[in-house]
C-alpha cells in the first residue's frame, strides 16, 4: 500500500511537473507571438512612413532632372542664337568692308600655317 501511495504521488508529482512544463511552453509561446505581432506592426508602421518619403524623393528627383534638362534646352537655344547673330554680324561685316574682310582672313589664314608649320617642325627633331 506504501509502494502504491508513493507511485501515486509520483504520478501525481510529473503530471503537476508536465502541467506545469506545458503551462510554461504556452506562455512562451503567446509571449513570442505578442512580440512577433509587435514587430510586424512595426515593420508596417515603418514601411507606411518610408513610403511617402520615397515618394517625395522621387519625386524631387524627376524635378531636379527636367529644371536639369531644361537648363541645357535654353543654353542651346542661346547658344544658337549667338552663333546665328555672329554669322550675320560676319555676313554683314563682309559686305560693307569686303577689302577689309578679305585681308583679315587671309591674315588669319597665314598666321594659322605658320604655326602649323612651326608644331610640324617641332616633331620632326
Amino acid at each position: 500500500m506504501f509502494t502504491r501511495k508513493a507511485s501515486d504521488d509520483a504520478n501525481a508529482v510529473a503530471d503537476h511537473a508536465a502541467q506545469s512544463a506545458d503551462k510554461a511552453i504556452k506562455s512562451t509561446q503567446r509571449v513570442a507571438n505578442e512580440s512577433l505581432d509587435g514587430l510586424a506592426s512595426s515593420v508596417q508602421d515603418l514601411r507606411n512612413q518610408a513610403a511617402p518619403l520615397l515618394n517625395r524623393v522621387g519625386e524631387q528627383a524627376g524635378a531636379m532632372a527636367q529644371r536639369g534638362v531644361d537648363a541645357v534646352l535654353e543654353s542651346s537655344a542661346q547658344l544658337r542664337e549667338k552663333a546665328l547673330k555672329a554669322s550675320d554680324n560676319t555676313v554683314s561685316y563682309i559686305k560693307d568692308e569686303p577689302i577689309k574682310a578679305m585681308l583679315i582672313a587671309a591674315g588669319a589664314g597665314a598666321a594659322l600655317m605658320a604655326m602649323l608649320s612651326l608644331m610640324t617642325r617641332s616633331r620632326d627633331r
